[in-house]
């Protein structure tokens, strides 16, 4: 008797990002949150049109701001878990603080404070409790 030997073929499983990402609560963050939310943008919704992945990743970048500047102290992390699907992709960052988020009136004079309007204008979004902090999620439609 021979024995056949056998190659094997390849039968890895795709690699695809995670749904959720922990982040150091230091700006820098902002940057790599946006690069993840690109991939998994790209593996998740490979169809996506390109003004819906960028709207997706302005409002990571404005959620991650504000988590970063507001919701963390020294040493804190901050997670951002994505969801995606045919109708919409949903971003919720999760932070330490559980102060809301509020929007701050327009003014021309001020340099920072646009990010809520900017989400306001690209997304429906809110604020959800958790046991040490809060969340803010947001949903970017596709059209």
């Amino acid at each position: 008797m021979t024995t056949e030997q056998r190659t094997p073929t390849d039968c890895r499983l795709p690699v695809s990002p995670p749904p959720q990402l922990v982040l150091d609560g230091v700006s820098g963050s902002v940057r790599v949150a946006r690069a993840y939310a690109h991939q998994f943008m790209s593996y998740h919704q490979p169809d996506a049109g390109p003004d819906h992945v960028d709207d997706v990743l302005l409002v990571v970048s404005e959620l991650m701001t504000n988590a970063v500047r507001y919701g963390t102290e020294p040493g804190d992390f901050v997670l951002l878990t994505l969801d995606a699907d045919a109708d919409r992709t949903r971003i919720e960052v999760h932070d330490t603080a559980r102060r809301r988020p509020r929007r701050k009136p327009e003014s021309a004079s001020r340099e920072r404070g646009r990010g809520l309007l900017i989400v306001d204008a690209l997304a429906t979004w809110g604020t959800g409790d958790r046991p040490m902090g809060k969340y803010v999620w947001a949903e970017v439609r596709t059209e």
